[in-house]
């Protein structure tokens, strides 16, 4: 009797426990859902943030992105507009104000800079130390002045190389003269003074500086290679201040006169070819330069054209003969 009582209440511990156990285990496991439900909650809370995020900032890029080609766009069109042939009153002013605002940049913004003529290249290209250059725009001429006219470059190495070496080397040559500059090409005049602040005559402002500084004699040379449009241009200019000096002289361009059909070469031609036939021999590393020891053929052909009166290209052909 003593023993089934006892087996009956072990049999009634053991349940009791069996349920208490059981009961934790409902318990923890209610407890574990709970905390899984809270950090899915969680999570989807984060990413719906993370998305509102990444939206707002898209958006915030976008706009970024906008204003960034908006001021592009806008020195793009100032770039544009002083990339003409003709100078206006307002020309100075233009190249102040495309300068000023390619300045007001971001590199970024930069790179974006287009339009019909306008690049990042038109600001941002290094054509080297513009202060070497002398733009010879200087008044006190006197009464003798030799006036030197280019096509021009904005490149600051070859111009302060090339045109200012031409310039240099008659300064020393006729010291009794005052030398100045002229560009025909207002496009270029442009660029140099918006982007290095060098300030170059055009024709009319070359010739218009003379006549308010008093001088009589006027000695014109040219730089350029042919009779072309630029030259035509540069002796109509030219044409119509004659009535302002005593004497006006205007030098033929590198190749001289044209002559009646491609067969006629004239003495400047055959100099310059063949002054370029030696130096070709010379880089090519000989002393000597005749036929036989510089292996180049008998006859060389340069050929420069340039269209006149928007129909005829007038073409120089010529040859030389070793």
């Amino acid at each position: 009797m003593k023993r089934k009582s006892m087996l009956a209440l072990l049999l009634a511990v053991s349940m009791t426990c069996s349920m208490t156990a059981a009961t934790g285990t409902v318990a923890f496991a209610s407890d574990d859902a709970a905390t899984e439900e809270a950090a899915d909650d969680t999570e989807a809370a984060a990413d719906d943030a993370d998305a509102a995020d990444t939206e707002e900032a898209s958006d915030d890029t976008t706009e970024a992105s906008d204003d960034d080609q908006k001021a592009a766009d806008e020195v793009g069109a100032l770039i544009d507009k002083i990339y003409v042939q003709e100078r206006t009153d307002t020309t100075d002013e233009d190249c102040k104000a495309a300068k000023e605002a390619w300045d007001k940049l971001t590199d970024a913004q930069k790179e974006l800079v287009e339009g019909e003529e306008a690049s990042p290249e038109y600001f941002g290209r290094d054509t080297g130390d513009a202060s070497k250059d002398d733009p010879r725009n200087q008044d006190e001429i006197g009464e003798n002045e030799l006036l030197v006219v280019s096509f021009g470059t904005s490149f600051n190495d070859s111009r302060a190389e090339d045109i200012k070496g031409i310039e240099d080397a008659l300064a020393e040559a006729y010291p009794d003269w005052s030398v100045r500059r002229a560009f025909t090409a207002q496009i270029i005049i442009n660029h140099v003074e918006a982007r290095d602040n060098e300030v170059i005559d055009n024709m009319q402002q070359a010739l218009d500086r003379a006549v308010d500084n008093g001088v009589k004699n006027l000695v014109v040379q040219p730089t350029h290679l042919m009779h072309g449009a630029e030259y035509d241009e540069m002796v109509e200019a030219i044409d119509g201040y004659k009535d302002k000096f005593e004497s006006v002289a205007i030098a033929e361009p590198m190749l001289g006169e044209v002559g009646d059909d491609a067969t006629v070469i004239n003495d400047d031609k055959k100099a310059v070819a063949q002054a370029i036939t030696d130096e070709a021999c010379k880089e090519a590393g000989y002393e000597s330069f005749t036929r036989t020891t510089c292996n180049l053929q008998n006859d060389y052909t340069l050929g420069y054209g340039n269209k006149k009166n928007d129909s005829q290209l007038s073409f120089f052909l010529l040859s030389v003969t070793l």
